[in-house]
């Protein structure tokens, strides 16, 4: 919609393929977040899904589009942003399903629908956690008003109980300082890292000036947020002057980005409380752009506020599109869809026939190895870098086993290599251990397993007689962002992880997303492209298996 452009496809109520744009087109999040082309359709996603399905435009029986311009028009308030903005966005609105008649090459009438943004995102939380009833938490930046929704589920009908309108986004606030920190709107991840390095303390008093947190609700300040000029000097003047790319990290920067998670988690453990007071169920689901704060969420997992806590692997906007194709689902079949099906692997694979043509079409020369998983837990434990590129491409944000970048976590040096050599980010952010899950317990205080562990969305603190064993994967909290990896989930990962610790006593590995400053690689091609600019030193495609010349 806004952007994380994405496609799904239900095939009688089962969910067969899902993707992001920018997986394709290779521009991060599909598109930009504009007012001006929320018309602007993931063609090459929906191209996929259709592939994927063996079907064809006629086939398809609904479509859905994860917004609800009338709920937009009632509620919009013309002092909260520029109405011609907003009649610019509205016009555009108005081009959606012509567009997506366009692509599918036929009239669609009836069978188009909007869904409320908020309400695809608890569908897109609830229908895969397997859950018969739970209350729903949904929090980003914007949908049509709201930057949070409330709402109850029970077997397949969703209801919503309350919404928090603009300007109360924590979404938002989190762009908006971000951004006076030097980073861009879609840097939350580096704000959460960076906070570890700080102490809230320092600039609690500015942060509750302008994110005030009740016992059950919070408010956020609309002269901060991203609409109004203003907000450059009311930041200014709480927090000093603002930071852009080049110049050097400072002390009092970490210490803004630990007040704003230390308050953030504050906010939504208040929503959580009205939710529970509301929805007295012991099983929670959370979505929204907001729910990829893994700091967030094991806070709120400690707290024990509801039993089991769910959140799908893609709980930022990319997510609604499998939560309004369900919506509409529902609706129409009066059923509901496949439930508790939580897998990320919902993108691409690709044949060995396919891997060794783009091989030979880079001009490279590659081996066949009878154990890949053998053969790159060797190369690992030797302090290589392999890129990891096996099965459906993940749906979602994090890299979860089938194209992800492993190394060795004993290494202390190694997270200075990625970041400098490979991933050339900055040096503060940390990097995500995938462990074997029946081994999870040893090195981590995980809790209760839950399947979004799998997903890696919680950062639980690591057991501090292992720290020095895996100081690569370690925080500066001595937290990390674990991935639990079971033999049935990813079996070809499994095996790895498996491998590697017969050989080394450890079970686990460092895991980033393979990319370099881009999106997640989806083709081979990508693969050999990112491969051969980076300082990886091999690259395993299935059983096909290539090495830098260093």
């Amino acid at each position: 919609m806004y952007h994380e452009s994405a496609a799904a496809l239900l095939v009688d109520g089962k969910l067969v393929a899902a993707v992001e744009e920018e997986r394709f087109n290779r521009i991060k999040h599909g598109k930009e977040a504009n007012f001006d082309n929320p018309h602007q359709f993931p063609e090459r996603a929906i191209r996929y899904c259709l592939k994927q399905a063996g079907l064809t435009g006629d086939d398809i029986d609904h479509v859905a589009y994860s917004f609800d311009p009338p709920r937009r028009r009632k509620r919009y308030r013309a002092e909260w942003w520029d109405p011609r903005f907003e009649e610019t966005f509205r016009l555009r609105i108005g081009q959606v399903r012509p567009v997506a008649e366009e692509i599918l090459g036929r009239p669609l009438g009836q069978r188009f629908h909007f869904v409320s943004h908020h309400l695809a995102h608890a569908a897109s939380a609830y229908f895969p956690s397997g859950f018969d009833r739970a209350a729903i938490l949904s929090i980003d930046g914007i949908g049509e008003t709201a930057g949070s929704e409330l709402a109850k589920a029970e077997g397949h009908h969703i209801r919503p109980i309350e919404m928090f309108d603009y300007p109360n986004s924590l979404g938002f606030l989190w762009e908006v300082i971000g951004s006076h920190l030097g980073f861009s709107n879609y840097d939350a991840s580096k704000v959460m890292g960076l906070a570890a390095y700080g102490n809230p303390e320092v600039y609690r008093r500015q942060i509750q000036s302008i994110l005030r947190v009740d016992e059950e609700e919070y408010a956020v300040d609309q002269e901060v947020l991203g609409f109004l000029p203003t907000k450059f000097d009311r930041l200014e003047a709480l927090f000093g002057p603002p930071r852009y790319m080049d110049p050097e990290l400072l002390p009092r920067h970490a210490d803004i980005a630990a007040a704003l998670q230390e308050a953030t988690n504050a906010a939504v453990a208040a929503l959580v409380r009205r939710l529970k007071r509301k929805v007295p169920f012991d099983n929670l689901c959370l979505a929204g752009g907001v729910a990829l704060n893994c700091t967030t969420n094991e806070f709120l997992r400690r707290s024990g506020e509801f039993s089991h806590v769910f959140i799908p692997s893609a709980p930022h906007d990319a997510g609604t599109a499998i939560g309004a194709a369900m919506i509409v689902h529902c609706a129409k079949a009066k059923k509901p869809p496949q439930r508790g099906h939580s897998t990320p692997y919902l993108g691409p694979a690709f044949s060995r026939r396919q891997i060794l043509a783009a091989v030979k079409s880079a001009g490279l020369a590659a081996r066949q190895s009878k154990s890949p998983a053998r053969d790159a837990a060797r190369m690992i434990a030797d302090g290589k870098i392999v890129a990891w590129f096996q099965g459906r491409m993940e749906f979602g944000p994090r890299a979860l086993g089938n194209r992800s970048l492993l190394a060795d976590p004993r290494r202390p040096e190694m997270r200075n290599i990625l970041n400098q050599k490979v991933k050339h980010r900055e040096d503060f952010r940390p990097f995500a251990p995938s462990v074997m899950a029946e081994h999870a317990d040893e090195w981590f205080e995980i809790g209760t397993h839950l399947a979004s562990h799998e997903f890696m969305l919680f950062a639980p603190v690591v057991k501090a007689a292992q720290r020095d064993r895996i100081p690569a994967v370690v925080h500066q909290d001595g937290t990390a962002r674990v991935q639990l990896v079971s033999r049935r989930s990813n079996p070809r990962f499994h095996e790895l992880l498996a491998c590697f610790h017969a050989k080394t006593g450890v079970p686990l590995v460092v895991n980033t997303s393979f990319n370099d400053s881009e999106p997640i690689v989806c083709t081979p091609t990508d693969a050999i492209v990112t491969f051969r600019k980076s300082g990886i030193d091999a690259l395993v495609m299935d059983d096909v298996v290539l090495t830098a010349e260093r």
